[in-house]
């Protein structure tokens, strides 16, 4: 079994909050990381998403960041929100 790791950016409009996490998140810029493992058969190779983490700033240290892990259907349910609240 490979593990790998990938690195996307994700951008928030709006203040956000995902489950999960405590506080309210600032408008911005995040670093996701999903890990995944590869799945392998006879006949074809795949990935499968193990886990996934975001990097959040430090509340009141600035400068300072964190990597939480959250689950990937809470960030993408993160994501829709902002799109929809961008659009009304």
């Amino acid at each position: 079994m490979t593990i790998r790791s990938r690195r996307e950016t994700v951008t928030f409009k709006h203040p956000f909050r995902i489950h999960g996490i405590e506080r309210v998140l600032p408008a911005g810029a995040y670093q996701v990381i999903a890990d995944e493992e590869t799945i392998e058969t006879e006949t074809f190779s795949a990935w499968r998403r193990v886990g996934t983490s975001i990097i959040v700033p430090v509340e009141g240290v600035l400068g300072s960041v964190e990597m939480l892990s959250i689950r990937a259907i809470d960030l993408a349910d993160a994501i829709a929100i902002d799109a929809r609240v961008a659009n009304d």
